[in-house]
């Protein structure tokens, strides 16, 4: 487990112990970009759905074993550098006393949505160690990846959580939600439901994040998948503080920490307030439009569309490609997708973008840039 500082991210070129991944999380110079998938380990793969066939979606979750077992084959058999445990952001909910489970056709569904103060006040914090079964997996996993690989690099090992906002809504709306009105609701209100609601979640997550990182994770993301339906002015009025709240507490564990959000361009430049090491960037904006909203002080993660792994070869050639050149080789690039991985994927064109990355080198007229140069494009 890296116990590297965040703050030194500018400080050194390299640091013994930590991988190409955690690196470039610090802004470090790295010999290549480094590349993973947000839903890595998946439904698109024969191998997870052989899985599931005697498995619901929970049971992987709440199974070490098995939690364990799909996020090693996934990071496997695509090659990538960082392997991400096989989890769901709603598992948290359950040791606060909301139970849900998966149907098919509508995704996650709580059945006792929270609708009142009353119900926020009896939600439980000190319940955590119920879900140890993810830590537990991330043992595992790291003891799997322990030994560098055949280029002297170590496999980079991220948990995760959910973002205060995002767990929230899904809290309040009972599910997915178009328009967020119950949620919006209780944050608009006033009768203290909402930051009530945000300090147990940060201090359930911390406490969550801090039984992964005990076990050997490397990084931590944290998912803000909803963010993107908040205005400026209600994401800083109300998530802002708890959002930093939570990103400040998991880095002063030892990790840095990844906040990613879809359909957040208009929020870059706040989220980097947050002090996140790195931001994920979704499909939408250019990878260096992205970068230069959220300021020189982070790192980026992105942002290739999903989709486009359906495309032809000679089309997801050229959005690789277009993505690294907007980089420029400057440190603290993570190659991703801009969002998660979908069914039906074809699993020989992920690999095929985990190669192409590999393969990269700057052209030419991006050798050698003088440092203004990086001011402009990020």
């Amino acid at each position: 487990m890296s116990q590297v500082q965040p703050d030194q991210a500018s400080q050194s070129t390299s640091t013994p112990g930590t991988s190409r991944f955690v690196r470039a999380c610090l802004r470090q110079p790295v010999d290549r970009t480094p590349v993973w998938f947000l839903r890595q380990a998946g439904r698109y793969m024969p191998e997870y759905m052989a899985v599931r066939k005697h498995h619901s979606l929970l049971d992987i979750c709440r199974t070490p074993d098995i939690a364990a077992e799909v996020t090693i084959t996934a990071a496997e058999i695509l090659g990538v550098d960082a392997a991400i445990i096989f989890a769901d952001l709603l598992l948290p909910l359950t040791p606060m006393g909301l139970d849900f489970e998966f149907v098919n056709g509508e995704g996650p569904v709580v059945h006792s949505p929270i609708r009142t103060l009353e119900q926020v006040q009896a939600l439980q914090i000190d319940r955590v160690e119920e879900l140890q079964y993810v830590s537990q997996a991330i043992e595992k996993v790291a003891k799997h990846f322990a030994a560098p690989r055949p280029d002297g690099d170590t496999l980079g090992i991220i948990g995760f959580c959910g973002a205060p906002f995002t767990l929230a809504s899904y809290m309040i709306e009972g599910g997915g939600s178009r328009n967020y009105i119950e949620a919006k609701k209780i944050m608009y209100s006033t009768d203290g439901a909402w930051p009530l609601l945000m300090e147990k979640l940060v201090n359930l997550l911390v406490d969550y994040a801090a039984q992964q990182v005990a076990a050997g994770a490397d990084v931590i993301q944290v998912f803000d998948s909803w963010a993107g339906a908040l205005s400026v002015a209600d994401y800083r009025q109300y998530c802002l503080a708890p959002t930093t709240e939570l990103i400040q507490r998991i880095k002063a564990l030892g990790v840095p920490v990844i906040y990613f959000g879809v359909d957040t361009a208009s929020l870059l430049t706040t989220f980097r307030e947050t002090t996140a090491d790195v931001l994920g960037l979704d499909w939408r904006t250019p990878l260096d439009e992205g970068w230069r909203s959220a300021g020189p002080g982070c790192a980026i993660q992105g942002n290739l569309d999903p989709i486009t792994l359906f495309a032809p070869h000679e089309v997801l050639d050229a959005r690789v490609h277009d993505i690294l050149d907007r980089a420029a080789g400057r440190p603290g690039h993570i190659f991703n997708l801009g969002h998660g991985i979908v069914p039906g994927t074809p699993v020989e064109a992920a690999k095929h973008v985990v190669n192409l990355v590999r393969a990269y080198k700057l052209p030419p007229h991006l050798l050698n840039q003088p440092a203004s140069e990086w001011a402009v494009r990020a």
